[in-house]
């Protein structure tokens, strides 16, 4: 980190709370909006020094800005990085990362399950500029070590997976991607790093959709990247402010006032998560219920190797198909039928319909996206209040 303080207080809860910010010259608690779009040099030969070296002052805000550097500095602390760059979405920063690291005729490898925009980037537009692609079941460590190729330059993964809910060993992809002279890219949007931290487990890079539990309340879209390593940083860096995907002032000091809550929301959701799932893993009508809290999931001990918990996001079956789905849906009253995640609303949709309807219903099904699947995203409200919607909900059906 470039700032001594960065790593002076231990405490998770008190790194997103006061993590990036030392105060300024009015003696501010809260980081301010600095929203302009330019900055006053003091002379020419001060003007000079900030388009040679960027730590030298600010020039213009898509190259760099006070508040955002707070946000970059607060994520990159709490995902344990040597730094970050805020991009204008999730999407953003996943496209960021692509055109600053792969070059025509270089390879990657990524999650089947991976969040679909992402896998349709790759394969219909990425694709048409030389980048070849291979999705597979990551779950299985054996078949990212099967994909590899000598033209390999990154594996990309997401765990766990939205929604199909299935983990990735961190560790064994690290290590598969670096005895193959690779980067490893992990999406931590569902877990987040109050639960998850792959750069612990020697992932290169972390992305998130801040859009989802970073920030936390459906209000604002962004992403950011953060970097296990510097060089990494600064090679992504050149790219970021040519392509223009930077983030918004007022955009991140809504995210920053969001990672004040944090820890206190994903737990509370998470507590919901569990008691939720099991009533709906109990109900007649419910076919299966995939959530990392269940003993009924294959995968639970692995997460629980590499994260503290098994979060807010399940998805689920009822018996009676895609039919009984939408009937479910269209008759919850407290939950909001909308897409997005972890932010303090429940919401509840349908992927192969909605999210995922880019995929083909081959590769939803190779993805563990069936088609009568619900998407389940806890949010804040009682959870006594959230299960007796779906009780009546489920009535309907």
């Amino acid at each position: 980190m470039s700032d001594k303080h960065e790593h002076e207080f231990e405490g998770f809860a008190t790194r997103s709370i006061h993590g990036g910010f030392h105060g300024d010259e009015y003696g501010s608690v809260i980081p301010p909006i600095v929203q302009s779009s330019t900055y006053k040099f003091r002379n020419t030969d001060h003007g000079a020094q900030c388009f040679k070296d960027h730590t030298q002052g600010y020039i213009y805000t898509r190259l760099a800005n006070p508040t955002i550097d707070v946000l970059e500095r607060n994520v990159a602390s709490l995902e344990g990085g040597a730094d970050a760059l805020a991009c204008s979405t999730g999407i953003g920063a996943v496209n960021t990362l692509f055109f600053a690291l792969l070059n025509a005729g270089d390879h990657i490898v990524m999650s089947e399950s991976i969040y679909a925009p992402t896998r349709i980037n790759i394969e219909r537009h990425w694709s048409r500029f030389g980048v070849e692609f291979s999705f597979v079941d990551s779950s299985d460590a054996d078949n990212i070590r099967a994909a590899m190729k000598p033209n390999t330059r990154m594996v990309f993964i997401e765990t766990p997976a939205n929604p199909a809910i299935a983990v990735t060993d961190i560790a064994a992809a690290a290590a598969i991607a670096h005895g193959n002279g690779c980067l490893l890219a992990v999406d931590n949007t569902v877990l987040s790093p109050v639960l998850q931290r792959p750069i612990e487990h020697g992932a290169d890079i972390v992305v998130h959709s801040i859009t989802k539990s970073l920030n936390g309340h459906s209000d604002v879209v962004g992403g950011i990247i953060v970097f296990a390593h510097k060089e990494h940083y600064k090679e992504v860096h050149h790219a970021w402010y040519h392509l223009g995907a930077t983030m918004d002032p007022h955009q991140a000091w809504l995210v920053i006032r969001g990672l004040k809550t944090l820890e206190l929301r994903v737990k509370q959701m998470q507590k919901s998560a569990k008691k939720i799932a099991k009533w709906l893993e109990k109900h007649p009508k419910v076919k299966r219920v995939h959530y990392l809290g269940l003993k009924s999931h294959p995968q639970r001990e692995l997460n629980e190797k590499q994260a503290s918990g098994p979060g807010s996001l399940m998805s689920f079956e009822l018996k009676g198909g895609l039919e009984a789905g939408k009937a479910m849906m269209d008759a919850v009253r407290l939950c909001s039928l909308a897409v997005s995640l972890g932010g303090v609303d429940t919401l509840i949709q349908h992927p192969a319909s909605m999210t995922h309807v880019g995929m083909t219903s081959e590769e939803r099904q190779e993805a563990g996206i069936p088609d009568g699947m619900v998407r389940f995203s806890i949010g804040c409200e009682t959870t006594a209040d959230i299960i007796a919607d779906l009780e009546q909900a489920l009535a309907r059906v």
